[in-house]
């Protein structure tokens, strides 16, 4: 299943494939063009990446599949971040910082697509707010990599509704995503009024970590117990022992239409998350684990 996101010319799937950490997964290439495929044949044909993921390794190990089954990339949407610059020992770069220039964004583009081996991304985000931003070089870099064809689509990541909104006022181009923290465990978009604003814009927002990195299932603090138990009684109501089907349905049917990012590479876990998409929660079974993650009753 595809839609259409935030009413942009760009569908991706509803279940958004993280490869965050797949320079640690361990697959031959061989393994790893299995996966994808299978990833395509059960509906997610969306593909979430950043130039600094893996050291810059996930990319490239990545893009060998699309330069040895050149077809799969007609198949699949890729999305790929810029704009965070990481202290490394091995260079002469003192402190972690963030380069949202505009020639660092044309350059870092540049470098996706030849790792990638891609001629155009369907969607850049800038990977994190830059309290150094100039918004007219931004504006300025999408511009030039809109009218070349190289980037598609634009959006953000880990934006504030000020951030969001400032970017936004600099651009013509539509910022069609915000790719922020979402799920049981952290309601921080919620307390913080971004997905209302995201909401009144109509923009659906991606949620990356949407099982707080395993937290939920394995908790050892109050809170996490909390949750784990109002999931297990959602869970009855369907029948479903899977409770990461439960996090993602929770998700899935909040109106404002989010798109998790599932981080795992085991096919399995990907097919939960999918399956997760035919759940239909009422009010009730989401307020249930919402009046969990919030630790009182809603006023």
């Amino acid at each position: 299943m595809r839609v259409k996101l935030s009413k942009s010319n760009l569908e991706v799937s509803r279940i958004v494939q993280g490869m965050m950490r797949l320079n640690s997964w361990g697959y031959t290439e061989k393994e790893l063009t299995d996966f994808i495929q299978k990833a395509i044949d059960i509906g997610v044909t969306t593909f979430d990446h950043a130039d600094i993921y893996g050291n810059g390794e996930c990319e490239e190990i990545f893009g060998n599949v699309l330069k040895n089954n050149p077809s799969i990339r007609n198949e699949i949407q890729l999305i790929t971040k810029c704009g965070i610059i990481r202290k490394d020992e091995n260079s002469n770069i003192r402190v972690k910082h963030y380069n949202t220039s505009k020639e660092h964004i044309l350059k870092s583009v540049e470098n996706s697509l030849k790792k990638l081996h891609t001629d155009y991304i369907d969607l850049l985000l800038i990977h994190r707010p830059d309290p150094f931003m100039n918004p007219e070089e931004i504006a300025e870099a999408f511009y030039e990599l809109h009218k070349s064809g190289k980037v598609l689509n634009f959006g953000v990541s880990n934006f504030t509704i000020q951030q969001f909104k400032t970017l936004q006022e600099y651009t013509n181009l539509p910022l069609i995503t915000n790719q922020i923290e979402i799920s049981p465990y952290n309601l921080e978009h919620f307390e913080n009024e971004n997905i209302y604003f995201l909401l009144q814009k109509k923009i659906n927002p991606m949620a990356w970590s949407p099982l707080a990195g395993g937290k939920i299932f394995n908790p050892s603090e109050e809170k996490g117990q909390r949750i784990l138990k109002a999931l297990k009684e959602v869970a009855k109501d369907f029948n479903v022992s899977s409770l990461d089907k439960i996090v993602y349905a929770w998700l899935l049917n909040h109106p404002v239409g989010i798109i998790p990012i599932s981080g795992s590479g085991k096919i399995e876990r990907l097919k939960n998350a999918v399956e997760a998409i035919d759940i239909k929660m009422n009010r009730e079974q989401w307020f249930m684990i919402y009046e969990a993650a919030l630790g009182h009753k809603v006023p």
